[in-house]
């Protein structure tokens, strides 16, 4: 069974989705037949890196609003994180265009490294206060993970996998993905945002006996029959 699950590493609730999805995954009796894809979904593509700008002044400048509610904001975020494991910093999160990132992922995508360069890039940013459009950041994590450094610093140097993030955007706008995180499982059940543990486990069930469904048919029809998408 498929999944694909667009994102952005400036996103904070895609952090905490990925976690709640994770947790239901590992509830989900057939976890084994499962596969993740991730997919590159830019909330600001025309975001310049500031490192004069905090989360909290770019998040206020950007609804218009002031800092005091935008420290409010992210202190809630900060606690739902928590609610899941995970450790947010935003004092020290630099204001960071994560196109650059991106690449990153779709080529350790090629390696069947997808999932580890999203862990990694998401607690750089979220936790670790890491700058994601360095490239000499970016490299580290890369080796980190088990890319070769070399490769991943001629691959940052060019516009290598530039396409590869456009075209998942372009996936996203056909699908009518306005928001991340974003999950589609199987082609026929979408949840939207960082849901509630139990919603990622009834989908992945629910989609598991559509699979079976048509699996079925398909085997005694020798047709394959889908019903619904997102």
């Amino acid at each position: 069974m498929k999944i694909d699950i667009w994102s952005d590493i400036r996103c904070p609730f895609c952090y905490i989705g990925k976690r709640k999805f994770e947790l239901a995954l590992d509830q989900f009796e057939h976890k084994d037949k499962v596969e993740v894809e991730w997919h590159s979904f830019e909330l600001d593509p025309l975001l310049q890196t500031r490192l004069d700008v905090d989360a909290y002044d770019y998040l206020a400048d950007r609804k218009g609003l002031n800092r005091e509610w935008s420290i409010q904001l992210h202190d809630q975020v900060t606690q739902s994180a928590a609610e899941v494991g995970l450790v947010y910093n935003f004092d020290k999160a630099i204001t960071a265009n994560s196109f650059d990132a991106h690449r990153l992922i779709q080529f350790a995508k090629t390696h069947n490294l997808g999932d580890a360069a999203e862990e990694a890039l998401f607690k750089a940013y979220f936790t670790e206060g890491v700058n994601i459009s360095d490239h000499s950041e970016l490299t580290a994590i890369g080796v980190g993970i088990g890319l070769d450094g070399k490769e991943v610093e001629t691959i940052l140097s060019t516009e290598a996998y530039t396409e590869d993030v456009k075209k998942d955007g372009i996936q996203a706008q056909k699908l009518g993905i306005r928001g991340v995180p974003f999950f589609l499982i199987n082609d026929h059940v979408a949840v939207s945002g960082a849901q509630a543990t139990e919603v990622f486990l009834d989908s992945l069930k629910k989609a598991w006996t559509q699979y079976e469904t048509s699996t079925n048919a398909d085997n005694a029809d020798g047709m394959c029959s889908t019903e619904g998408n997102c």
